[in-house]
């Protein structure tokens, strides 16, 4: 144990909450300075937007704790102290940065506005003293093993796939290496979800997303599912699924913030094929994690045209912004069943399947013809699982302004008959409405 005056390194985690197979990380011990980490919890994030909701409701502000309580205890074992504050980043970190002299910064490299604004932001405070380090480690196929000039990215997923999957290979596995213990002030602790300006809450009984953030919840689902119950081997024909636990996978929230890494459920995969069997639905999640790449990459390569009206497409529909329609929507309100259950129950747990968000974004976008970008703002609220490329990239898609060159619109009533012609899904959630 030391307290010499040492140079600093310093990781500031964002959406790479996970100690292991994290390249930030790996590549910041690699100096030899001691490494100090720090997570901001913007209040940005938790503010409204100009849509009028919240950017992040209660439900992935507890996930967020529960992931920064986690990494926290990881760092820990490789000696890492972490700083955790409520604060702008360009504040935090210039403090950080100034009092204990740090000489480098290794961030996640994003690639969107809001999130390239705030790196710049601390790097116009920073820069003049210390040395920064962007490092692309969200994706599955990194980009600079592929894909590397945008304009070479395919609009049609299809090809997309075919090309990473002919051209590209998922890199190997990394492990951080534990440092040197040493001592550190650090009296910062994690904000409660009071602090961010919620209540505390339950979890619902009927939740079909009732884990708790951060990487030791990630690796025991990944584990559970693919190796012990072996639902991985089933994936391909559940994923449609409305009701239970372990329909699909759950992963993706665990993606959304890092506490899993794309490759660790790659090559989990590929370890349960060679111990056990190779089917679809083994492949069919891999699939899935290349659409999740897919969406980055256009994000990538087309950047605030994501964002924008008219899409990537430049397509112009005549779009509604009825406050009372939204409303209805948001509230599971409308004339559809199956639009109202899927809406409740995003609103009572912040989860919903695939199958329904897709037809309650179809529902909002094609039928009530508002404004698609409402519709992607609530979901960005309300969602455990946000990812700022895969909500917009498939809302986008859905609205008929982004990748996909036909427009179609689901037909909510035969989506509702295939995918719970039982009427148990809209059951549980219409009738445990009228009782709460």
């Amino acid at each position: 144990m030391q307290t010499t005056q040492n140079r600093y390194t310093l990781v500031w985690f964002t959406t790479n909450l996970r100690t292991q197979d994290n390249a930030i990380l790996v590549e910041a011990l690699r100096l030899k300075k001691l490494v100090i980490a720090i997570y901001c919890f913007n209040p940005q994030d938790y503010e409204n937007t100009s849509f009028g909701f919240k950017k992040t409701e209660k439900f992935r502000a507890r996930f967020t704790i529960e992931s920064v309580h986690d990494l926290k205890i990881q760092l820990e074992t490789l000696n890492i102290p972490l700083f955790t504050v409520h604060e702008k980043p360009e504040l935090a970190i210039s403090s950080l940065c100034e009092k204990y002299h740090i000489t480098d910064v290794f961030v996640q490299k994003e690639f969107t506005q809001e999130e390239t604004n705030i790196i710049d932001a601390v790097k116009l405070k920073t820069s003049q003293n210390s040395n920064w380090h962007e490092v692309y480690d969200q994706f599955l196929f990194q980009p600079d093993d592929g894909l590397r000039q945008l304009n070479k990215i395919p609009k049609v997923f299809t090809n997309f796939r075919k090309i990473l999957e002919k051209e590209c290979s998922v890199r190997p596995l990394i492990t951080p290496e534990k440092q040197e213990l040493f001592e550190i002030k650090n009296n910062t602790e994690i904000p409660t979800l009071k602090t961010l300006g919620f209540s505390e809450f339950e979890t619902h009984a009927h939740s079909a997303f009732p884990f708790s953030g951060g990487e030791t919840a990630a690796q025991n689902r990944l584990y559970n599912y693919v190796f012990e119950t072996k639902k991985i081997g089933f994936y391909k024909k559940t994923r449609n699924g409305l009701l239970g636990v372990d329909y699909s996978s759950k992963f993706s929230a665990w993606l959304a913030n890092g506490c899993i890494s794309a490759r660790q459920i790659y090559w989990a995969i590929q370890d349960f094929e060679k111990e056990h069997f190779k089917n679809q639905s083994t492949y069919w999640l891999i699939f899935e994690l290349i659409w999740r790449d897919f969406f980055k990459y256009i994000a990538w390569q087309h950047g605030n045209a994501i964002f924008h009206l008219e899409g990537i497409n430049n397509h112009t529909y005549q779009w509604k912004t009825d406050p009372e329609l939204i409303q209805k929507w948001c509230s599971g309100n409308t004339s559809e069943p199956f639009i109202n259950a899927n809406m409740i129950e995003l609103n009572k747990t912040g989860w919903m399947s695939n199958r329904g968000r897709q037809n309650v974004a179809s529902y909002f976008a094609k039928t009530l013809e508002i404004d698609w970008r409402i519709g992607a703002a609530y979901f960005e609220s309300l969602l455990i699982d946000y990812d700022v490329h895969s909500n917009y990239g498939n809302w986008l898609y859905v609205a008929g302004v982004g990748n996909d060159p036909r427009s179609r619109t689901f037909n909510v009533k035969l989506q509702a008959d295939r995918y719970d012609s039982q009427g148990k899904f809209q059951k549980r959630w219409l009738q445990n409405t009228l009782f709460e």
